[in-house]
């Protein structure tokens, strides 16, 4: 699943296992995930060495689901692992233990987002083993209808200016003219989060997105946007209707 921020690639993954009823394992790929972190290693119990199992070995062996966090950030030795488990031969090669056969109910989903610092382009073999699907970025009215589950007892006018700003901001990212490191869902649920605990929503907005920006140029950009959306003069009560004052 390819696709910008927050368009819930990683919900819709997690829905899918809900929806099959299978077991999941998230395996978010960082710089430290290698091979040993998917098969498992060696541990020291009860005066023993025994194998533990990693995420991939045990997604392998009782058919569950693996979702494949952030997959173009993977290492050469952990993508080793993955062709061989997705190609025809669906096994997995445990060194000085034995070759596990992939349970016949065990899937794999892989996430990215494209373009991110530190992630890279997936190798030819890599792509060739999955069905690609393009996750859509959400609209204004699709994000107003999440934050309208996620707060029913908000104003649905207000929220329509918070799901305005997410929009209006991705289009600045898409422009170039902003980074898209403003670009961001969770802050701006985090923000309406802390203002329906009391905060100004200036304030709280200033910190789930404008102080996501570290460059001053960019940070009064977007925070223009935001001032075109959310008066200052609006306090907590305003959008959820109970005064904290």
């Amino acid at each position: 699943m390819v696709g910008p921020k927050a368009t819930g690639k990683n919900v819709l993954a997690n829905n899918l296992c809900y929806a099959f009823g299978r077991p999941q394992w998230d395996i978010s790929f960082h710089v430290n995930t290698d091979s040993s972190t998917l098969i498992g290693t060696d541990t020291f119990i009860d005066n023993q060495v025994r194998f533990r199992p990693g995420a991939m070995y045990e997604c392998a062996t009782y058919g569950g689901f693996g979702v494949l966090d952030e997959i173009n950030m993977a290492k050469n030795d952990a993508i080793a692992v993955l062709h061989s488990i997705l190609d025809h031969r669906k096994a997995i090669d445990v060194p000085g233990y034995t070759r596990l056969d992939l349970h016949e109910a065990s899937r794999f989903i892989g996430t990215m987002n494209y373009g991110y610092a530190g992630t890279k382009e997936l190798n030819e073999a890599l792509v060739s083993r999955f069905m690609v699907v393009e996750v859509k970025q959400m609209s204004s009215d699709e994000i107003t209808m999440l934050l309208s589950k996620e707060f029913p007892g908000a104003n649905s006018e207000i929220l329509k200016q918070f799901a305005g700003i997410f929009s209006d901001l991705q289009i600045k990212a898409q422009n170039a003219e902003i980074s898209t490191k403003c670009v961001d869902l969770r802050g701006i649920i985090a923000a309406l989060k802390t203002i329906r605990r009391g905060l100004n929503p200036h304030l709280a907005i200033k910190m789930g997105i404008t102080n996501k920006s570290f460059d001053a140029y960019e940070k009064q950009i977007v925070q223009d946007t935001i001032n075109t959306r959310i008066p200052d003069s609006w306090k907590s009560h305003h959008v959820f209707g109970v005064s904290h004052e």
